[in-house]
């Protein structure tokens, strides 16, 4: 059983402090970006010309290059060293939002989102390994606690925010704001972070094949999960072409990582208990994270009518949540079993997801506030022990590579989780409403009670076409009801995959701290 590997026991400087939170502020831009462009994405349609299912390529585009990304900044920074890559990234993380910015069609905005997505992507893993290389075990927890804060208020403050900026200014400003942001961070961390040197030996030996296999296999498959649904799965032809080429290349990459004395990215962290555990939470997390930021916009616009700045307001509450969360969670990692606190964050997401499958067409805000308070409590015990219980565990030597790895897990459970949530909501709003329509037929007296009061309703408007729009509206009321059991029944499979998580946690090794060097 390993034990926590600490960094040296120093004294971390005022200088590296700085450095390391310019680091955590770039982190937060890349996952802002993955949802502060949802919120207004019908804008953006409208700016480009494009169709609601061209539209979609400018967020599918930025997922699927960060995802390629993501594995490969492992070996990039110890190639280059943190500082060189963490300052690329967010250089180029830069200027790609400032070239979205200039966007005057779907394809340069989707070049110019694919470009944000591969080059920005390297900064979220950087940032995971960097505290485990950094920071002594006295600062860990403070230190897991500020990036789970970060990591799950990014999505969540990307609703409101792209809302507020679309409505205030325009579109453009989503990716604009980046522009200040992102050159302060690469000043900042290329003046105040060099905790390790580049050794620029490892591109004689790069695996130009091994990056190729991983890019089609990763790209595949995030575009099969991102169209499935969209194209009817396989019955698309398109599709079926993916998913062979998703598992022919995927089968091809593992056997060259396997093969290779040096590979490009390294599967053997998965030897270690508990980072392969703690790689299966991240995908449950990625689930929940993304799924619950997915389904609640949806239901607040597709049943409540709300824009995209109500939609913000209303899931703000989640992310409000969480700083009060924060010091408590991290003050009980000091004395409780971390495998503990991570159980209590899975129950308390499952029973939020579970409290707040009971919505109505007419739930408001004050409706679901303490449901979505009681999630961003509970997210703060996910992203706390499980950041500390997968990469705390492992040597030095393999965090890097490991961050990248434990947070692609993230990124392909959201992906899947997504591509699930879609499928359960067409087939069982189909289902809600072949089952809702046979209540509202002609034989039945309450049914034709509600038309004809709002068939007189409606007449002194209508006239002799009252009772056609009476039957539109009755027709509108039943999809909307369909809409909301739908939501409802995600909500509840969510919960339930939380809960069923609940006893792996017992299959995790216990951590304890271990003396510096420790292996």
């Amino acid at each position: 059983m390993s034990g926590f590997i600490a960094a040296p026991d120093k004294q971390v400087t005022p200088r590296e402090w700085i450095g390391f939170m310019s680091m955590v502020v770039g982190m937060f831009m890349a996952l802002l970006d993955i949802q502060i462009v949802s919120a207004s994405i019908s804008e953006i349609q409208a700016g480009l010309s494009a169709s609601p299912d061209e539209a979609a390529w400018v967020q599918t585009s930025y997922l699927i290059a960060e995802i390629v990304m993501i594995p490969l900044s492992g070996w990039l920074s110890r190639a280059l060293s943190t500082r060189i890559l963490f300052v690329i990234s967010a250089l180029g993380f830069t200027i790609a939002s400032a070239l979205c910015a200039t966007a005057t069609s779907l394809g340069e905005m989707i070049t110019y989102r694919a470009l944000q997505g591969f080059i920005g992507g390297a900064m979220i893993p950087t940032v995971f390994a960097t505290s485990f290389l950094m920071f002594p075990m006295s600062k860990r927890s403070q230190v897991s606690v500020l990036i789970g804060l970060t990591a799950t208020m990014g999505p969540t403050i990307g609703l409101t925010l792209g809302g507020w900026l679309t409505q205030a200014f325009s579109w453009h400003w989503l990716f604009l704001i980046n522009v200040p942001v992102g050159l302060a961070v690469a000043a900042a961390v290329w003046r105040f972070i060099d905790i390790d040197r580049p050794d620029l030996r490892m591109f004689r030996i790069f695996d130009w094949t091994g990056l190729g296999l991983m890019a089609v296999f990763l790209g595949a498959t995030e575009y099969v999960l991102e169209e499935g649904n969209r194209n009817d799965w396989f019955e698309d032809s398109t599709i079926t072409g993916f998913t062979v080429i998703a598992a022919a290349f995927g089968a091809a990459f593992f056997w060259r990582m396997l093969a290779s004395k040096d590979p490009l990215v390294d599967l053997r962290a998965f030897r270690n208990v508990n980072f392969a555990f703690g790689s299966l939470f991240s995908i449950i997390i990625g689930i929940g994270l993304y799924g619950s930021v997915y389904v609640i916009p949806l239901f607040l616009g597709r049943v409540r009518n709300y824009d995209s700045l109500m939609i913000g307001e209303t899931m703000f509450v989640t992310g409000f949540t969480m700083f009060f969360a924060a010091p408590i969670a991290g003050r009980l990692s000091k004395s409780v079993d971390l495998r503990v606190m991570l159980a209590f964050g899975l129950l308390s997401f499952g029973y939020s997801a579970w409290w707040l499958a009971h919505l109505t067409s007419q739930s408001s805000f004050w409706d679901m506030l303490w449901p979505q308070c009681l999630r961003g409590f509970s997210m703060i015990f996910l992203f706390l022990p499980v950041n500390q219980l997968s990469l705390g565990t492992l040597p030095p030597s393999a965090v890097k590579n490991a961050a990248g790895l434990y947070n692609l897990m993230r990124n392909l459970g959201g992906a899947f989780g997504l591509a699930a949530i879609g499928t359960i909501a067409t087939t069982r709003t189909a289902i809600h409403t072949l089952h809702l329509q046979e209540e509202v037929t002609y034989s039945r007296p309450g049914a034709m009670l509600v038309l004809q009061d709002m068939t007189l309703a409606m007449t002194p408007a209508k006239g002799a076409n009252a009772q056609l729009a009476a039957l539109r509206r009755m027709a509108m009321m039943v999809e909307r009801e369909a809409l909301t059991l739908a939501y409802n029944d995600i909500l509840l499979l969510m919960a339930l995959c939380f809960v069923l998580a609940v006893p792996l946690t017992l299959l995790l090794a216990k951590p304890k701290a271990a003396s510096s060097g420790a292996h």
